[in-house]
């Protein structure tokens, strides 16, 4: 195989990361809610 074929596949590869980057922070930040424990631990 040609030194090319490597080359070629790595750079699709940092487009495929690069777009996937991008489109991940226009992306909302999930927030996480608190849960509180119930006073009775019978419950």
């Amino acid at each position: 195989m040609a030194d090319n074929f490597l080359e070629k596949h790595r750079e699709e590869y940092e487009l495929k990361k690069q777009n996937y980057l991008r489109k991940l922070k226009h992306l909302p930040k999930i927030k996480h809610r608190r849960l509180d424990k119930p006073e009775d631990d019978a419950l």
